[in-house]
């Protein structure tokens, strides 16, 4: 897997099976829209979680599985899976704190709905970013206006990621 890579896909079934296709040994996925939708119950962020744990445990290269979120949000209980070791980090302040992540194991992938926080977090782990890009009607006005700020961002993320692939390096500037 070229570290720092990025690619869009526009539905969340063809996310994991990129992820493993991949042969990522760490995925950590942003909560919101992909496991819960914003301003959601207590219960969708739990069965969001569980129904991709359940998809997870099909991926025997998985070894970590981290849901991130730059809100407070918190699941019920601790999530678990057999053999995986689960993260839940809330209030991640991506892209900006990399702590969490930096001991997990390589090859990683980065999967959300911003470039600017889940594209540049990728970036700076040198995981390859998959994009969860579809038109996402009614999405809250702070998501909407950090999507177009994205499209402004990602023509850098790409060129980043292009640098960092035929550098022959794993260890290039946009790394911890």
């Amino acid at each position: 897997m070229t570290a720092g890579g990025y690619e869009p896909l526009p539905d969340r079934v063809s996310l994991l099976r990129r992820a493993a296709g991949l042969a990522a040994k760490t995925i950590i996925i942003d909560v919101e829209p992909l496991i819960a939708w914003w301003d959601t119950s207590q219960k969708s962020l739990d069965q969001g979680i569980a129904a991709v744990l359940d998809q997870i445990r099909a991926m025997p290269e998985v070894l970590v599985i981290c849901f991130a979120t730059n809100s407070g949000r918190r699941p019920s209980a601790v999530p678990a899976a057999a053999g995986i070791r689960v993260l839940y980090v809330s209030s991640a302040r991506k892209p900006f704190r990399t702590a969490p992540y930096r001991a997990l194991p390589r090859p990683g992938v980065v999967i959300g709905d911003q470039v600017t926080t889940d594209g540049i977090l990728a970036s700076r782990l040198g995981y390859t970013f998959l994009h969860y890009n579809p038109p996402l009607p009614g999405i809250p006005l702070g998501p909407r206006l950090m999507r177009y700020s994205g499209r402004l961002v990602l023509p850098v993320l790409h060129r980043a990621a292009r640098i960092g692939s035929t550098s022959g390096s794993d260890t290039g500037a946009g790394r911890p």
